[in-house]
């Protein structure tokens, strides 16, 4: 049987207080607002063709939330990379934003210096480190965030401020009221529905998590403006409850993945499929995820859903980011597992720090 999610067992396990982190991400997206607001950006009022961003890791999901946001409302190509190179059509008609919560992440600096040699603008922002020390040098607009975060719960700072320097340059209409919106549905999911003193009957994460225990989860989304979701929650998965899942996107897995829902059959058993809905999704897509949850169902596959709360597409969004981050706290409590230390990526790095080969 599972522990349970209660208060004492949950700080017996979390050592490191990530339910702090959590209970506090509302604060730090009205925080990252007000920071944006502050910002000395270098850059001249242009029409830039293109914007992208650069990151690894949980810096990148800054990049994914702002692509995914503005996926119809936008006529400009706006691109996330997670590499050491860039394409070549960036180039003096882009606005990069570099995204680093350490400074010090090796692909991201190379792909700042590769920007900057192409012309491009740049806007970088970490909590210190090469790429503050870089920007500074370069008289590059730089914006720090504060330190001591885990990069994965740095995301408000991550994506509500670049979101808020692209409306100040015109490059898209005014988000305030939707950051407004969004701070208030958080607020309200931690106080109803979320938080650790809400018992498993009333809280929708306890109940994910529960259903997700000891099983292999297959995420499921829309890929228009909803991918995010499905990439943050296997993510957190991952390094929260260090358990491994999978993520595909619809309308492409009508094509391809349905038709694997028959083998190895012994093992579907152990499967549990989560799909991420939105009310306002294509509703083709909608019917799509209907059809496939009865197909996974005649398979005796188990299956569960979670819907975006609030009203605009932002708050909507980062609702289904909240309960997501929340699921793999709870089952990481589950696992007796601490969700804060992540040893074998501190450990990558610093064997690539030495120029060892893993």
């Amino acid at each position: 049987m599972p522990r349970a999610l209660n208060l004492k067992t949950i700080k017996g396990i979390d050592k490191s207080d990530m339910l702090g982190l959590l209970l506090g991400f509302p604060l730090q997206c009205k925080a990252a607002e007000e920071m944006a607001a502050r910002a000395e950006i270098k850059l001249e009022k242009r029409d830039f063709e293109k914007i992208i961003f650069v990151g690894l890791g949980a810096s990148a999901a800054g990049g994914d939330l702002i692509r995914s946001y503005l996926y119809l409302e936008n006529n400009r190509v706006i691109s996330v990379f997670r590499e050491y190179v860039l394409p070549s059509y960036v180039d003096a008609k882009s606005l990069v934003f570099t995204l680093s919560y350490s400074g010090n992440t090796e692909e991201t600096l190379s792909a700042y210096a590769q920007a900057k040699k192409n012309g491009a603008s740049i806007v970088a922002i970490s909590s210190g480190g090469k790429l503050k020390e870089q920007a500074l040098k370069d008289n590059v607009s730089f914006v720090q965030i504060p330190q001591g975060l885990p990069p994965r719960f740095a995301l408000g700072y991550l994506s509500i401020i670049p979101l808020c320097i692209l409306a100040r340059f015109g490059l898209i209409d005014s988000v305030l009221l939707q950051i407004k919106e969004t701070i208030a549905l958080l607020e309200d999911l931690k106080n109803q529905s979320l938080g650790p003193r809400i018992q498993a009957k009333d809280n929708i994460a306890k109940q994910a998590a529960l259903r997700l225990w000891n099983k292999f989860a297959v995420i499921y989304s829309s890929s228009v403006h909803f991918d995010i979701c499905a990439r943050r929650l296997r993510s957190q998965l991952a390094e929260n409850a260090k358990t491994l899942s999978s993520t595909q996107v619809f309308p492409d897995i009508n094509h391809n993945e349905i038709m694997g829902w028959q083998n190895p059959r012994k093992l579907l058993k152990n499967f549990v499929v989560l799909m991420l809905r939105d009310s306002s999704m294509h509703p083709r897509v909608a019917k799509s995820m209907d059809i496939t949850r009865q197909i996974v169902g005649e398979e005796g596959v188990q299956s569960l859903e979670i819907y975006s709360r609030g009203r605009g597409l932002l708050s909507r969004i980062f609702s289904l980011i909240y309960i997501g981050d929340f699921i793999s706290f709870y089952l990481a409590i589950l696992y007796s597992t601490d969700p804060m230390p992540i040893e074998r990526i501190d450990y990558l790095k610093k064997k690539l720090a030495q120029g060892e080969l893993i």
